[in-house]
């Protein structure tokens, strides 16, 4: 027996350890593993200026803490001065800590643009400086800021009044939190909805906070998303644009950026900036502000967007949706038109060559002679469903054009085809169903005269079932033991690669693509695409051939339930070249997965099992007299059925209105279960897996405290003599004063401070009794060893008095070993309740973060999440504190009494 209970601590602490190990992995994936920067830095040509607008005076004493800028650089800065405005406005929100230079990148390059244009148009960027506020974590003043935008606008379109092109609306860029609160403006009741015609945001957790710290963040996501979903008809004027950072964006996962489904389909448009056409890269939460790839797609958009009639941006919702499709999800390698010609005219004296073959390859090198190569649809129609070209010239003129019912090989007007190419990283393609073109009886191909590097064009005719294979996932369980593969022997340019049965947000795969040419001749890099149906999340991978190049395939957002469609993986690939494609499950990257959509749900489960450990202890407390340990009793008593029940009764019951109405008149936060189970990413094992994970966190975290104390109190000990073990009365005068003072604390000045001084005055109190229970024990042994001593030296002189010098130690030792065990008991139940606060306590540190820093402006923090929270929270510790087992025991014996 004693054998056995010394290996169950070992085997638990091995087992936690592992549970441990695994989240380490998971967060080591989300903030380590991931693609490399691709984005290139943003440099200003000039020396950045910002001017202070001056805003009216009951603005600015309202508003003491924020301020409106104007960005300038150089002349233009100077130009601007006197602010004679002429331009475009467009306004800049910060996020989370953000600052209000962050605008310099977006001014900078549209500087640049309109200088391109001789300033026939240009943009005037202005920024606001909310003085880097956290409202990531407190929401309290996300309403403040939103009211102090609406006062921004106002003063911004007052500059331009009496102007000949004056603006009566402004775009808006919001990054982060900034994209939210600029939503909310329109819930605002005096704000007028066509004060902004176009807003666009950077990286914005649009459906729901990344971390719900306090009920007011969690009250304004509410009154956004409510309003856009109620009021989406009314909103169809404005157009909005969200722009995630992909995978590299640990801080904001890309599934929170997608605007909310059931708003404004028409109107609304998410992309992840890995599939942003030209630059096809993933962004962290700061480098999207700056990243030059999407920043020149920014620019590009916002140039298209004017209106020459009225030089602003277009009052047309559907120009407007059509300019962020050309730029930010296919981009058909042309400039953009608004009404493209439907016929060209093919002119020149251009040589005709027909084509009858089913592929066809052509390299172009100092061409000085056009030609056009047509091919006749008609001998194609009945053997292949699908026609596919690429060119390697990556320029904006028209290409590919199709001859409309043409007995004759060449035609004088034809349509151009080339607004239905898409734009790649080494390539434009264009592929064409033949059924859905019935009219068209030649595609034409044009070879201008060049004298630029080599370049080649490639057409094929095939079916699409010899080009679509069907590749089924491994099994989430299969821990990447097993594999599924493919062999693509490749005589055609395109293939697609259908991943069965990847739907899931947990699912996460590693894909190896190796590629094997038959010759060594120069080729173009192949171009590997895991496309997403359903959303716009695509990522684009270049790679040279031959190569062996991995691919993660992992989803920001589930399959959605009317989805039909499946993931498919594109390979733009050589003729000549054979492709072999190997799928397994990566454990690693699934539970990256599980806590980049779970991590926000630990620390309930952690809370949830430090609470189970305590009521063991206490309960142990009063069925034996003696307090258990930390890690024994989490071992014993933190079961997963003890809990899991609990929440799946409350989330089937959360499906009825009369349930959810009582649950929200008891002002009760939102279960985390319902919650992901609304936005498909919770599935039945996760419950479990995320309580044996807060299970593991709980005992490590258990283990590092206790040892933290144990060192601290030895530091303490080798510094100070301790004071005598004394039982304390649980209330007194003076702690009841304590109490009072630190509840006035939390009502005129911040909750969360009241809350850290009743913990720190709590912990101080823990190390002290840990340094007097150890120093009781030292001595303890001390006087064991005197008290032998002293009975053998009065046996020798006198027997007579043996029996009177032997009993005073063992009575003094009796005595103390009984007050060192309750002392022993009471720093037991004392160290699980200072752990269980530890927590409370980092949850509620980000408003006194907040108070700290806008304490210059204002001494009481309102509103304060914390304020009726942190004043039971003082009372309960000021008890606690002062508790010990006696009382536990003393309540017991009292109780048998009666009975």
């Amino acid at each position: 027996m004693g054998r056995a209970g010394r290996r169950l601590p070992a085997l638990a602490a091995l087992f936690y350890g592992a549970l441990a190990a695994l989240v380490l992995l998971g967060v080591r994936d989300v903030l380590l593993v991931y693609e490399e920067n691709r984005c290139s830095m943003t440099y200003m040509y000039e020396y950045p200026e910002y001017l202070k607008i001056k805003l009216p005076k009951k603005t600015a004493r309202r508003y003491p803490a924020y301020e409106l800028y104007l960005y300038g650089e150089g002349n233009y800065a100077k130009e601007n001065k006197n602010l004679l405005l002429t331009g475009i406005p467009v306004l800049f929100l910060p996020g989370n800590a953000g600052s209000y230079k962050q605008v310099r990148s977006l001014g900078s390059i549209a500087l640049r643009k309109a200088e391109d244009v001789e300033f026939k148009y240009h943009f005037n960027f202005f920024s606001v400086n909310f003085n880097e506020e956290l409202v990531a974590l407190y929401g309290g003043s996300l309403q403040r800021q939103t009211k102090f935008v609406h006062e921004c606008i106002k003063v911004i379109l007052k500059l331009y009044k009496d102007r000949e092109f004056a603006p009566s609306s402004v775009v808006i860029v919001g990054h982060s939190m900034g994209g939210l609160v600029a939503r909310a403006l329109l819930t605002l009741k005096n704000f007028k909805p066509e004060l902004i015609n176009l807003l666009i945001t950077q990286a914005t957790p649009h459906v729901a906070p990344v971390m719900p710290l306090d009920r007011y963040l969690t009250d304004f996501y509410t009154s956004v998303n409510n309003h856009w979903i109620l009021k989406a008809q009314e909103l169809r004027n404005l157009t909005t644009l969200s722009v995630a950072g992909g995978f590299r964006d640990y801080q904001v996962r890309s599934g929170l950026a997608f605007l909310p489904r059931s708003s404004q389909h028409d109107s609304a448009l998410s992309v992840v900036s890995s599939a942003v056409p030209r630059a096809w890269a993933s962004t962290d939460h700061l480098s999207i502000v700056w990243c030059k790839e999407l920043i020149l797609a920014t620019i590009r958009a916002f140039f298209d967007l004017i209106d020459e009639n009225t030089r602003q941006i277009t009052e047309d919702p559907k120009k407007r949706m059509s300019v962020l499709n050309h730029h930010f999800v296919r981009h058909p390698a042309k400039i953009f038109e608004e009404n493209p010609e439907a016929f060209t005219e093919l002119a020149g004296t251009f040589t005709w060559i027909t084509v009858k073959a089913s592929k066809w390859t052509y390299s172009v090198y100092n061409d000085s002679d056009g030609k056009y190569f047509t091919f006749p649809l008609a001998s194609h129609r009945k053997s292949y469903t699908h026609v596919y070209c690429e060119s390697t010239l990556l320029d904006t003129s028209s290409w590919i054009f199709g001859c409309m019912n043409s007995n004759s090989p060449m035609c004088l007007e034809a349509t151009d085809l080339s607004w239905k190419a898409e734009l790649l990283p080494t390539t434009k393609v264009v592929m064409l169903k033949l059924q859905d073109h019935p009219s068209l009886s030649h595609i034409v191909i044009q070879v201008p005269p060049t004298v630029v590097n080599k370049y080649t064009l490639e057409c094929e005719f095939f079916k699409e079932d010899s080009r679509t294979v069907q590749l089924p996932v491994t099994h989430l369980f299969s821990f990447g033991l097993s594999s599924s593969k493919i062999l693509l022997n490749s005589t055609g340019l395109l293939y697609n690669v259908q991943l069965q049965h990847f739907n899931r947000i947990y699912q996460a795969f590693k894909i190896y693509i190796e590629s094997h040419c038959q010759s060594l001749k120069e080729r173009t890099p192949s171009v590997y695409r895991l496309h997403i149906p359903w959303s716009h999340e695509d990522s684009i991978i270049v790679a040279k051939i031959p190569s062996s190049t991995e691919i993660s395939a992992k989803l920001h957002s589930a399959q959605p339930q009317n989805e039909n469609r499946v993931p498919e993986l594109n390979i733009y690939s050589s003729s000549d070249c054979q492709y072999e494609v190997i799928l397994e499950t990566s454990l690693l990257q699934v539970l990256g997965q599980l806590i980049r959509f779970h991590a926000g749900a630990l620390p309930a489960y952690i809370v949830s099992n430090i609470l189970l450990t305590y009521g063991g202890q206490l309960s142990t407390l009063v069925s034996t007299g003696q307090c258990s340990d930390f890690s024994l009793e989490l071992v014993r008593t933190a079961k997963p059925y003890k809990v899991e029940p609990l929440i799946s009764i409350v989330v089937f019951l959360q499906g009825f209105n009369w349930f959810r109405e009582r649950w929200e008149s008891l002002s009760l936060p939102e279960v985390d279960a319902a919650v992901l189970s609304s936005r498909d990413a919770w599935f039945p094992l996760v419950s479990l897996i995320l309580f044996l994970f807060g299970t593991g966190i709980a005992y490590w975290s258990g283990v590092f405290f206790s040892t933290s104390l144990r060192l601290f109190s030895s530091l303490w000990l080798t510094l100070m003599r301790p004071p005598v073990l004394q039982k304390d009365k649980l209330i007194t005068p003076r702690r009841l004063c304590g109490a009072l003072s630190l509840a006035l604390v939390s009502w005129i000045t911040c909750g969360a401070l009241a809350v850290v001084i009743v913990y720190l005055q709590y912990l101080f109190k823990v190390i002290k009794l840990h340094m007097n229970v150890k120093a009781e024990q030292n001595t303890l042994s001390g006087d064991s060893g005197c008290s032998k001593e002293t009975s053998q030296n009065s046996r020798i002189h006198t027997v007579k008095n043996q029996s009177s010098v032997d009993s005073i130690p063992e009575a003094t030792q009796s005595l103390s070993s009984s007050t060192i065990a309750e002392a022993v008991n009471s720093l037991k139940m004392h160290v699980t309740i200072l752990n269980l606060f530890t927590w409370i306590v980092l949850l509620n540190l980000p408003s006194l973060i907040y108070w700290l820093k806008n304490l210059r402006y204002n001494v009481k923090l309102d509103p304060d999440p914390c304020r009726s929270t942190a004043i039971i929270i003082t009372c309960i510790l000021e008890i606690l504190m002062n508790s010990s087992s006696s009382e536990v025991k003393s309540s017991r014996d009292k109780s048998i009494m009666k009975l």
